[in-house]
């Protein structure tokens, strides 16, 4: 069974998605599809620090903070409403 998430890329991401996708003569979604899945896999194989991957992605901690802000003012979705 397939599930979808929706993804935002930042422009540089985005950009590097499109060139990426452009040299395979792939669709962006699939390979962002395809390497957000191996990603997965190896993190499974390989385990690591999980905190410390997230720390490096850019504005995550900003990020988290927001949602926290929103789900105290009550400003959130739940998930069975998606």
């Amino acid at each position: 069974m397939a599930h979808q998430i929706r993804l935002d890329l930042d422009d540089e991401a985005a950009a590097r998605l499109a060139a990426l996708a452009e040299r395979a003569h792939a669709q962006q979604d699939d390979l962002a599809v395809t390497l957000l899945s191996e990603a997965l896999a190896q993190i499974e194989r390989e385990p690591v620090d999980m905190a410390s991957v997230l720390d490096r992605v850019p504005g995550s901690w900003e990020r988290m903070r927001l949602g926290r802000e929103q789900a105290g003012r009550g400003e959130t979705i739940g998930l069975n409403e998606l």
